[in-house]
């Protein structure tokens, strides 16, 4: 039986449990991860926490809708034992009413009266393979870079603070730092040293002199993921290359484990193409969307 909770109705052990049993769950639906990027959510939860659909909730001119956080790339219906979208097309069966607009991005393609699913994509890299193999897969262009980035002689480091990755990631012009606010850099950076304190993360970079941090990427570790949530670099990184570096090494590093590592694809047309590089694989995910609100709210 499928039943609606509150956040503070949530018991975090057995959600995590469930989590942590689905096949590839993903860091994003882990309640420690919801807690600091999209505090207040809610749930809808089957039995005894046998599969989990994360609810991040908001109320704006008190109509509530459900939206993706920023940072949080997806969520959906999450089963240790049912198919995702089996289990997704069962909640979405028993979604309150209450909630006027729904626009969620979810792991799971399915066809349900009512929502509109439109794909998005993502890259990934199956980490099982021996390194050699895995950079057979590299395109030339890559090859080079990463050549052309040793020959800098960069050193690797992971003695870095939240509060100096997120410093380089606002001065990145690559990135779209004019629609994140600074609520959302905050929780950012809150999560970053959760990870860190806790050991479910790194941030991994390379600095100039004076101990200049230049490049960075922050990478979330968790059963079966590794998934880069953020990468900022300077102009000097850029042209040096050592975004190839970095992960170059990160791939190295945990080849032949029993990992897959989440490129968490942006929509920032150069790092995309950087990111596919990599000879990583698409792997999709969905936005759902339906819209129930009054005139003329609905068209605004």
């Amino acid at each position: 039986m499928i039943g609606y909770l509150k956040n503070n109705e949530i018991d975090r052990d057995q959600w995590d449990n469930c989590i942590k049993k689905t096949h590839r769950a993903k860091p994003y639906a882990y309640s420690w991860f919801l807690d600091i990027m999209a505090p207040g959510w809610e749930a809808l939860v089957d039995d005894d926490y046998n599969s989990v659909f994360p609810i991040p909730s908001y109320r704006k001119f008190g109509v509530q809708y459900v939206s993706t956080p920023i940072f949080l790339q997806q969520l959906g219906a999450f089963s240790p034992d049912k198919p995702g979208s089996a289990a997704l097309v069962e909640f979405l069966d028993f979604f309150p009413e209450f909630y006027k607009l729904i626009d969620l991005c979810v792991g799971q393609e399915a066809e349900y009266r009512g929502f509109k699913f439109t794909q998005r994509d993502n890259l990934e890299l199956d980490l099982t393979k021996h390194y050699e193999s895995l950079c057979g897969n590299f395109s030339a262009d890559c090859m080079r870079n990463i050549e052309s980035s040793h020959k800098k002689k960069p050193e690797l480091t992971i003695d870095i603070g939240a509060d100096e990755l997120i410093d380089l990631y606002v001065n990145d012009k690559e990135n779209t730092i004019d629609k994140v606010k600074t609520a959302d850099l905050q929780r950012l950076k809150n999560l970053m040293n959760f990870c860190i304190k806790n050991k479910k993360g790194k941030i991994f970079g390379v600095r100039a002199a004076h101990k200049r941090l230049i490049f960075g990427l922050f990478l979330i570790e968790t059963h079966g993921n590794k998934t880069m949530l953020l990468i900022a670099s300077s102009p000097e990184a850029n042209r040096k290359h050592l975004g190839y570096y970095v992960i170059n090494e990160i791939i190295r590093t945990y080849s032949t484990t029993r990992t897959t590592l989440d490129f968490a694809r942006t929509s920032v047309p150069f790092v995309d193409s950087f990111l596919e590089s990599f000879g990583c694989t698409d792997a999709p995910y969905f936005r759902i969307y339906r819209n129930r609100l009054f005139w003329p709210a609905r068209i605004l």
